[in-house]
This record gives C-alpha cells, sequence and structure tokens, in this order.
C-alpha cells in the first residue's frame, strides 16, 4: 500500500519546480491557507531541509559549457587523499563517492575540449587514482540545482 505524499513534499515539489512561486499560489495548488503554507515554509528553513533559493540556470548557458563525467577508480584506502586532491580543481563541480567498479563520480565543467582535456590528464596524474573513464554530457533536459 503506498502512503499518502505529505503536505511538506509536496509543497517541496512545487517550489523545486518554480521557487518564486507566491505563497498564495501554492496554498490553492495544494488545497491550504496561506497561513499554512507560510508555517510550513519558515518550518522547513528553520529546520534546514530548505536553506536557500536560487535561480537554476540552462546548463548549456554558464561560462564553462564543456561538461563531462569521469569514472574513477581508486588505489586501496587513498580514497580521501585523492578526493581532497580533486577538491583543488576549479574545474569540478562535484564529486561523489559511489560503489562497484568506479570509486568516484566526478561532474567536470571547462571552456573548451582542449582546457576539459588537460584537466583530465591533470586529475590522471593524482597518486592513488589506478584507472578512469570520461563521458561528455551533451545537453541537460532537466536539473534541479542551481549552476553558481
Amino acid at each position: 500500500m503506498e502512503q499518502p505524499v505529505s503536505l511538506d513534499d509536496r509543497l517541496i515539489t512545487l517550489l523545486r519546480h518554480n521557487g518564486r512561486r507566491s505563497i498564495s499560489d501554492l496554498a490553492l495548488a495544494l488545497g491550504v491557507s496561506r497561513a499554512t503554507v507560510r508555517a510550513r515554509i519558515e518550518r522547513l528553513e528553520r529546520g534546514g531541509v530548505i536553506i536557500g533559493y536560487t535561480v537554476v540556470l540552462r546548463a548549456d548557458t554558464v561560462a564553462a559549457p564543456v561538461r563531462g563525467i569521469m569514472l574513477i577508480e581508486v588505489e586501496g584506502r587513498a580514497a580521501d587523499q585523492v578526493v581532497r586532491a580533486l577538491g583543488g580543481f576549479p574545474e569540478i563541480i562535484e564529486i561523489h563517492t559511489t560503489n562497484g567498479k568506479w570509486d568516484l563520480i566526478v561532474e567536470l565543467a571547462a571552456p573548451s575540449l582542449a582546457d576539459l582535456d588537460a584537466t583530465l590528464r591533470r586529475i590522471r596524474l593524482i597518486p592513488g587514482i589506478t584507472g578512469s573513464e570520461t563521458n561528455l554530457l551533451l545537453a541537460t533536459p532537466r536539473s534541479a540545482r542551481a549552476r553558481l
């Protein structure tokens, strides 16, 4: 049996799609009062569930339009050292740990293919990286996160 979606979850979904939506419009869409929506938003902000509001840009309009995903295999217990080293690369947008063959997934952005290639070469020189595979991101039909 499926659990009903909570009011907070429905509110968050609406805000993810349009963080500028008015409280009146949110209340109408949720079938509750404006005071209820205002109180819920304030509670979610105080509780750290909502930590801010931002503009989400189309990924192909950012200053570094060449983007890729690099899958990285790390030797033994070198993951923490590799993550620290990767943290010094301004081209790296995100670093994720994962399971399976690849230990890390890194999202990169660069102004050109040549710049991305140079970054990949520098990353592969980091001690502890034993293998990698890189895929270019061609388009981003949907993103729920900001490109800052």
